[in-house]
C-alpha cells in the first residue's frame, strides 16, 4: 500500500499565478491521439490546474464528467470551476469516494514533478501533462520516472508545429521559439490489452487548422478612438462646428485653389 502524500500548506507562494492557458486546440490533438490508440478509456476527467477553462472545455467535449479545481479563484471568468483547491494536498477522502479516470493538465513548470507524483497516483487510468520539451531532460527524473517500468511514461507526443502560450492570456496572433510535448502515463493494470514496455514517441502532425475554432477565443476589446472626429463620426454628428479640428467645404474649396 502507498504511504500517504506529505501534507503542504500551500504549495504556491500567496500572489504568484503561474498562469499560461494552454489554445484549446493542443488538447483536441491530444484526445485524438488517444482515441485513435483505443486510450480514451472512462468517463471522468480531472483538471486540477484549470485556470480560465481553456484545457477543461475540450475535455468536456469528450468526457462525461470534467471536475475542474485551481488554487486561484477563477469562477468570475469561469464559472464552472468546481472547487478552489491545492491539488498537492493529501485528499485521501476525496480521491476514495470521487475517483477520475484521467487527470490532464499544464502544470505549473516548476511543479510539474509534484503534479505528477499526486496525479499518478489518484487518477484511476492515466494521467496526461502538456509540458515544455526540456521536462524530458534531468538525471532525477531519468531516475526516479523514466528508467522505473512502473512509471514511465507510455507515450511521448512532440507538437510538429509550435503551440503559443502567453502569460495571463490566450492569443491567437502569438508567436513561440518553445517547444511542448504531450506526456502520457497509464496506470498498472487499468487497460489489459496494454502490457508495460518501452515508451512510444511520437509525433503530432500539424493540426492546428483542423482543430482550432474562433469560440475557443475571448472576444477582442472593443477599439478606442484615437481622435475625437471619429468619436463624432460614431456618434453620427457632422463636424461642421468650429473647434472641432474638421475641415468645412469652403475650407477645402480654399485649399483647392
Amino acid at each position: 500500500m502507498d504511504a500517504p502524500l506529505p501534507l503542504n500548506t500551500c504549495s504556491t507562494p500567496a500572489g504568484d499565478r503561474e498562469f499560461f492557458p494552454t489554445p484549446p486546440w493542443a488538447t483536441r490533438a491530444l484526445l485524438d491521439e488517444l482515441s485513435r490508440r483505443g486510450l480514451l478509456v472512462g468517463s471522468r476527467a480531472w483538471e486540477p490546474a484549470c485556470g480560465e477553462g481553456y484545457m477543461s472545455k475540450p475535455l468536456a467535449e469528450h468526457f462525461h464528467r470534467v471536475r475542474s479545481t485551481d488554487l486561484h479563484d477563477c469562477r468570475d471568468v469561469f464559472p464552472d470551476q468546481d472547487e478552489v483547491l491545492d491539488f498537492l494536498l493529501d485528499w485521501p477522502s476525496l480521491s476514495d469516494r470521487d475517483p477520475f479516470d484521467w487527470i490532464i493538465t499544464n502544470p505549473p513548470f516548476k511543479l510539474a514533478e509534484e503534479f505528477f507524483e499526486v496525479a499518478f497516483r489518484r487518477a484511476r487510468v492515466g494521467v496526461a501533462l502538456f509540458l515544455k520539451q526540456q521536462w524530458l531532460e534531468g538525471k532525477v527524473r531519468h531516475r526516479t520516472i523514466f528508467s522505473d517500468p512502473c512509471r514511465r511514461p507510455r507515450l511521448i507526443l512532440q507538437f510538429a508545429e509550435r503551440v503559443p502560450l502567453c502569460k495571463e492570456r490566450l492569443d491567437p496572433d502569438a508567436s513561440t521559439n518553445q517547444a511542448y510535448v504531450w506526456i502520457v502515463w497509464l496506470k498498472p493494470g487499468a487497460l489489459e490489452h496494454e502490457a508495460s514496455g518501452p515508451t512510444e514517441f511520437g509525433w503530432i502532425a500539424p493540426c492546428r487548422r483542423t482543430f482550432e475554432r474562433p469560440s475557443d477565443y475571448p472576444p477582442a476589446p472593443p477599439s478606442v478612438c484615437s481622435e475625437p472626429t471619429e468619436l463624432l463620426a460614431l456618434m453620427g454628428e457632422t463636424s461642421a462646428a468650429s473647434g472641432t479640428g474638421a475641415i468645412t467645404a469652403s475650407e477645402n474649396k480654399g485649399l483647392d485653389q
